[in-house]
């Protein structure tokens, strides 16, 4: 399984690169918002300099809600860099810019995805990624989980490319369920992905580790 930060702060990329296990990073308008970056050419260089420190795969989210400027706005964003992934939000007209973008060759992210409906129709037309969002779901009292089982049923039926990016990640135990069920990728914040380093037994066999050298003198 893939992982992803879902960030836009740099230290937090770079301290997830540094762990050895980074795959790839996903960003979104708020994300970009959070850490104070707007403008068209401010965007761009920020994810210009991310791509200088992953060598993975980083989403890109167009800004545009109509076929025509979203194809405008995501030929602008992969010509950025080559491991840029241009992120399409799940409506009518992200479907046939999925269809444009895979047809050029250019790499898509559907976002927004709820459903198993939504994620066929991505892989159908094209998408490398489809984000269903696990956490939103378990939000409104329903199975996050559930979907990526289901969407994985449907992909592995049909023997769809598309691959799983399971995002909205709140808790280790999202990411650790979405390995079992089969995610191919998970993007998570930086906290969930620590928190998976932690065991209390781990910590208190090395205390005793490091009590047992010291008596060997």
């Amino acid at each position: 399984m893939k992982f992803f930060i879902d960030t836009a702060n740099l230290e937090q990329i770079k301290e997830a690169q540094d762990l050895g296990i980074l795959d790839g990073v996903t960003t979104n308008p708020s994300l970009m918002a959070k850490e104070g970056i707007s403008g068209a050419e401010a965007i761009k260089q920020h994810y210009k300099t991310i791509c200088e420190i992953v060598d993975g795969d980083i989403s890109a989210e167009v800004l545009s809600t109509t076929y025509e400027e979203m194809i405008k706005e995501g030929e602008e964003l992969a010509a950025i860099h080559p491991n840029i992934v241009v992120k399409i939000p799940m409506i009518k007209d992200g479907v046939k810019a999925l269809k444009y973008f895979s047809d050029k060759g250019i790499k898509t992210n559907c976002t927004l995805i709820f459903s198993a409906g939504q994620a066929l129709l991505a892989a159908k037309a094209g998408a490398t990624y489809v984000s269903p969002f696990l956490g939103r779901l378990d939000d409104i009292s329903t199975d996050g989980l559930n979907l990526i089982e289901e969407i994985r049923t449907i992909y592995n039926n049909y023997m769809y490319d598309t691959e799983i990016l399971a995002a909205s990640i709140r808790s280790p135990m999202h990411i650790i369920n979405c390995a079992k069920i089969g995610a191919d990728v998970i993007t998570s914040p930086l906290p969930s992905i620590l928190a998976l380093l932690k065991h209390p037994l781990t910590d208190l066999g090395l205390a005793q580790f490091v009590a047992d050298a010291k008596k060997l003198g």
